[in-house]
């Protein structure tokens, strides 16, 4: 498999903590609203990204106890970005969403 974020595939992701990973995942998908807008070709790149640093997490066996949370957020990810955003999420609800790791990461260091 091809990976963008090659450096961290190769283990160093695994290193930064559940917050950290989740707070990098939000970072992309906040590019992709960002952008969603002004360039498409951006805005998709940005949730490629997005999406390979949750699969990132996902496979990260420190995370194995919250799968079903991750997996479900992938799924709500793809909906809302990719298909008919029928669990209704909104950029609002990313930006909450994300917020809360943004935040635990600053509390932490």
């Amino acid at each position: 498999m091809s990976y963008i974020h090659k450096t961290l595939a190769d283990g160093r992701w695994n290193k930064l903590t559940f917050y950290e990973q989740m707070a990098n995942v939000g970072s992309e998908v906040e590019r992709t609203i960002k952008w969603r807008e002004k360039n498409e070709g951006y805005s998709e790149r940005a949730f490629e990204r997005a999406l390979e640093l949750l699969d990132l997490t996902i496979d990260d066996r420190k995370n194995l106890d919250r799968l079903k949370e991750l997996t479900r957020l992938r799924e709500a990810l793809a909906d809302h970005f990719v298909f008919d955003n029928s669990y209704e999420s909104s950029d609002k609800s990313w930006h909450k969403y994300f917020f809360a790791f943004n935040f635990a990461v600053r509390l932490s260091t």
